[in-house]
């Protein structure tokens, strides 16, 4: 018997939904890697028998959203992909209404600073100023870190009312990248009540070795956090007075761009 109480637009109901899933899983995949993957990685990776994956490539390719190196047989994203998220970024109230402040941030401490905002279980990199001196970061814009090591993470964390962050925190693997990563959630929980106490994240060499960062959050009318910054390190040029090197420059730039995202009024 029919059931007539779902709606017309319900995703079950929508021809080739579970194709475009497919699609759109594949192409997280190659975006999410630091290095290119070739097919025996993404039929591993996604799940997906070597066919499948070889008939999602080939649109992928087709449209311009990935692209083969003939050499390797790995794939990476295409220009098209590229050039979509450049204009969707361009267009972000977010950075846009960021990105003096953070050149400003950038120009005081003379290291790297990123602008992330929150993605599912992770915060996803929307814009990165290079530090002008000699040793920088790997890191780059679409790159995803984890709520739970990285400093914009904890902030983001730290920032939201208990409820949503306990739910949050309970889907977290918590997978460690360096012998300082947290592993528990009863560790997590006591680094986000320093958080909370001091106004700022720190990342202590978590999400990578000998790389210190500063997080903090950029927060809404409501005073719940819509975006982070942080600033990172490498932690042999650590200054000796991070509060005056690093924290205030960023909290008083978050703050800027609070305020003026909340607009006039």
């Amino acid at each position: 018997m029919p059931d007539h109480d779902k709606h017309p637009d319900d995703p079950n109901k929508i021809a080739g939904t579970a194709a475009f899933s497919k699609f759109v899983a594949v192409l997280q995949l190659i975006a999410d890697q630091d290095a290119p993957l070739n097919i025996a990685q993404l039929a591993a990776l996604s799940g997906y028998p070597r066919p499948t994956v070889y008939r999602i490539l080939a649109a992928l390719m087709a449209e311009g959203m990935v692209v083969e190196n003939p050499r390797s047989k790995q794939f990476e994203v295409g220009p098209r992909l590229i050039n979509l998220a450049s204009r969707a970024w361009d267009r972000s109230d977010i950075r846009t209404t960021a990105i003096e402040p953070l050149r400003q941030l950038r120009d005081i401490t003379r290291e790297t600073i990123h602008l992330a905002v929150p993605s599912d279980v992770s915060m996803v990199y929307i814009e990165k100023l290079e530090s002008p001196q000699a040793v920088r970061m790997a890191s780059r814009i679409g790159t995803r870190v984890t709520l739970y090591s990285s400093s914009v993470g904890k902030a983001y964390l730290a920032g939201l009312e208990e409820s949503r962050r306990e739910n949050l925190m309970r889907t977290l693997q918590m997978e460690p990248f360096t012998e300082h990563t947290h592993t528990d959630l009863s560790a997590l929980r006591q680094d986000l009540e320093q958080t909370r106490a001091r106004g700022y994240a720190e990342d202590r060499e978590e999400n990578e070795a000998q790389i210190f960062c500063y997080g903090a959050a950029i927060v809404g009318a409501d005073g719940l956090p819509v975006a982070c910054v942080s600033v990172s390190i490498p932690l042999f040029r650590r200054l000796p007075d991070p509060q005056q090197a690093y924290v205030a420059p960023l909290l008083q730039a978050c703050a800027t761009i609070s305020r003026k995202l909340a607009g006039p009024g």
